[in-house]
């Protein structure tokens, strides 16, 4: 269908979906406290991908240490990430949104927003809600608004199983005393900054001087801010395939690496499967990443743009370690990550011989 404008704007986003695809399967976790993550080990140092209303009441939460989470709540049942049961799951949930005619953009395995042109959104909405139960047994929350920030919020307000209508008519009333970490794309780190500007609430976000937001955060994003303190933003929902900019490989070491050659082998296993990724594609990488989380838990990341687009391993190979060779030396490394960024298809480029224009 492409991309439209639409009146109204609903989120749909599964209920607690790994927690909830894994008690479909196991009938017997039904009530108990369900955590999912890595591939089950507490003793791993892996995360929490998604947890059980149950064990979210000790305070478990996604991105926790799995370790963490067990010592909150000992007797939970922890299994493994199964990715290719929820991708089935997943698509028959995006297969049964789609049978409603309207344009679904799919944000993930568990999210996705529709359009809606009608008169009753929350109509629409529990209808959506029925379509996903009767194809798949799973609930879902659905957030409605006018815009996609304002329907990606909503759904918060809706969850578990409910529907939340979010517009300009009451955005200020539901949100303004909120601090801005409540706000789709405002994390942490933006809060930090936002809050040594005086601005705490998203009501102050709102009605802040635009060219003390651009000062801080820079013309483009100090625009987009502000625009989200006021729930402002696109209603064009768009079905378009979406096309992978990149592709990135991590691992978490179960031991720390402490040698230049450990990291350089490390680098180098990582490297390669991204270009794996990458010439699965057919596309030529433009831009390479390195990440890397030094013990205890002190994140770094570089990148580099190439002299020129490649399918070449050893070229990317040799990009990666050169940006490693800014890593503090001795310092011990528990994770690394390499990214390798591709040329789009709509470049207009020759992937094996033309520069690309700007950044990826």
């Amino acid at each position: 269908m492409g991309a439209r404008r639409f009146r109204w704007v609903l989120h749909v986003d599964l209920d607690q979906f790994l927690a909830a695809v894994e008690i479909l399967r196991h009938p017997e976790l039904a009530g108990l406290p369900v955590i999912v993550g890595g591939r089950g080990d507490p003793a791993e140092r892996t995360v929490v991908s998604t947890a059980s209303y149950e064990a979210r009441a000790y305070g478990v939460r996604s991105g926790m240490p799995l370790r963490v989470a067990v010592r909150k709540v000992p007797d939970a049942v922890v299994l493994p990430v199964d990715h290719p049961a929820y991708e089935a799951v997943s698509a028959r949930v995006m297969e049964a949104l789609r049978g409603m005619g309207t344009v679904v953009e799919v944000l993930g395995w568990d999210e996705a927003f529709l359009g809606y042109d009608g008169e009753d959104p929350e109509a629409f909405a529990r209808a959506a809600q029925r379509a996903v139960l009767d194809a798949t047994a799973l609930r879902c929350s659905v957030g409605i608004g006018d815009t996609k920030v304002r329907a990606k919020i909503a759904t918060g307000f809706g969850k578990p199983a409910g529907v939340y209508r979010l517009t300009a008519q009451n955005w200020f009333e539901v949100m303004g005393e909120r601090p801005t970490v409540d706000l789709w794309g405002v994390g942490p780190r933006i809060s930090k900054r936002l809050a040594a500007l005086g601005i705490d609430t998203v009501a102050q976000l709102a009605a802040a001087d635009g060219a003390v937001l651009t000062a801080e955060l820079g013309p483009r994003m100090g625009a987009w801010y502000g625009e989200l303190g006021r729930g402002e933003g696109s209603a064009v929902v768009d079905d378009t395939p979406w096309v992978a900019r990149g592709h990135s490989r991590e691992t978490t070491y179960q031991h720390n690496l402490t040698t230049a050659e450990q990291v350089a082998a490390a680098l180098r296993e990582l490297a390669a499967q991204a270009h794996a990724d990458t010439e699965a594609e057919g596309r030529a990488v433009v831009r390479v990443g390195l990440k890397v989380r030094y013990a205890p838990f002190v994140t770094r990341t570089f990148s580099r743009k190439l002299p020129a687009p490649t399918r070449s391993l050893e070229a990317v190979t040799a990009a990666v370690l050169d940006l490693a060779a800014g890593l503090e030396p001795g310092r011990e490394v528990r994770l690394l990550g390499v990214r390798a960024e591709m040329v789009m298809p709509d470049d207009g480029t020759d992937a094996e011989t033309t520069p690309v224009r700007g950044r990826i």
